[in-house]
């Protein structure tokens, strides 16, 4: 096979494999069905994946997949608010369907903090409703 591009360095050819590299097709994770999944299907996924991952725990995942959630725990509630909303929203910048998270809203209740936002993506918007966060053992 002739390559269609001549790359100078390696860090060209991971950067060009990554810039093409699809995400829009996987696997139904929900049910394990094998059924491949696509569309705003997938995209939906991905959020749950994303906010279920702690970032930098994990060496299969690069570094910038994930939410940092563990220095959170048990810090001050109106604290955590603030920054669950900026850690979403970044945590979910990654994923080039997701064009950005917004309307978040949180109740907290036994060292619980639930969080309600909308994540709109190239597919349409998708509200997240009540995502708990546990914040100290108690």
């Amino acid at each position: 096979m002739i390559p269609g591009r001549f790359y100078d360095t390696v860090d060209e050819i991971i950067s060009d494999t990554a810039s093409r590299r699809s995400t829009d097709r996987t696997y139904n994770l929900e049910n394990m069905s094998g059924r491949i999944i696509d569309g705003r299907e997938a995209a939906r996924q991905a959020v749950v994946k994303i906010l279920n991952t702690e970032r930098f725990r994990y060496p299969v995942y690069s570094t910038d997949y994930g939410i940092e959630l563990a220095d959170l725990f048990g810090m001050d509630c109106n604290y955590v608010c603030v920054e669950l909303e900026r850690r979403i929203s970044e945590a979910l910048s990654v994923d080039n369907r997701i064009i950005r998270a917004s309307d978040f809203s949180f109740t907290v209740a036994k060292n619980v903090v639930y969080v309600s936002f909308t994540v709109h993506t190239v597919f349409g918007d998708e509200r997240f409703r009540e995502l708990g966060f546990r914040m100290s053992a108690n």
